[in-house]
């Protein structure tokens, strides 16, 4: 069977369909209040906005029936946002946090510094999944540098130094 924007190939055309961009990366947390600390002043995003979601139409499209949601959205540099979530009156399940398993996931996020990056979150009590800054040594990424920084629900927050010029 044929898709939309597909060719009897299964290539996808250039004239529907495309992705033009990117919005956001959405991360659900336990506690807003306990997560919020993490992405505003360890990693220092700015809030764009912190609303509660309620439109019948979010259950809609999620297939959950849930009271509401409050969402914070941090935007990015260079433009995107990271949502968090914090879903209210449905029971909720904790993920997997290590990156190997299937369904577990996580943002990137460019930094022009990351040993300040790293040790502002450390100073905060944050931890990482490695002691410090990796540095890249081979690859299309050779001479950046990079580290998992762990959020307070287990959720994988990786800072990305790119190489030198």
């Amino acid at each position: 069977m044929q898709g939309i924007g597909e060719s009897a190939t299964g290539q996808i055309g250039n004239t529907a369909g495309a992705v033009t961009g990117f919005f956001h990366a959405g991360i659900t947390v336990t506690d807003m209040e306990r997560s919020l600390p993490f992405y505003r002043d360890a990693l220092g995003l700015e809030i764009e906005f912190d609303r509660f979601l309620d439109g019948d139409y979010l259950r809609d499209v999620l297939a959950l029936r849930f009271d509401g949601i409050r969402a914070v959205y941090f935007r990015l540099p260079g433009g995107g946002f990271v949502e968090l979530l914090e879903y209210k009156g449905i029971e909720r399940s904790p993920a997997s946090g290590r990156p190997c398993d299937p369904g577990a996931g996580h943002v990137c996020l460019y930094v022009d510094d990351i040993d300040v990056v790293t040790r502002r979150a450390f100073a905060h009590g944050y931890s990482a999944r490695t002691a410090a800054p990796v540095a890249i040594t081979s690859g299309p990424n050779a001479g950046a540098r990079s580290i998992y920084l762990v959020d307070p629900d287990g959720y994988n927050v990786e800072l990305f130094q790119r190489p030198e010029p």
